[in-house]
């Protein structure tokens, strides 16, 4: 049953995003930001903990799930005091943060990008 939870939280949140993007004018990355920010929001309002009991990775891995983890890092780090409040979040997310560096740098040595055509 966590498999189903997680990818039906999961595609909730692509479901979300994919009519942001085709229904409005915003672009991918304000979408990102709303994303984050909506993670944050949530936990900050104790709303994101029960999704992520319910759904794993299907609620911590979409860039909600970032947030999240940025809010969840600053709320236990200001219980210790203002240093960790800070460095909180950054311990929280350092691995994922550094998977992202390295494999984008990974993939950058095979492809190279190009522009789309208008």
């Amino acid at each position: 049953m966590e498999y189903i939870w997680a990818f039906v939280i999961g595609g909730i949140w692509c479901v979300i995003g994919q009519i942001l993007m085709d229904g409005t004018k915003l672009t991918a990355p304000r979408i990102l930001v709303i994303f984050v920010v909506t993670g944050v929001v949530l936990q900050a309002l104790d709303l994101y903990q029960p999704l992520v009991d319910l759904a794993g990775n299907g609620a911590t891995v979409p860039l909600p799930g970032f947030g999240y983890n940025l809010a969840k890092g600053a709320m236990e780090g200001a219980k210790k005091g203002f240093l960790e409040a800070v460095t909180g979040p950054v311990n929280v997310t350092a691995a994922g943060v550094a998977a992202a560096i390295t494999f984008g740098y990974i993939v950058s040595l095979f492809f190279s990008p190009k522009s789309p055509k208008r």
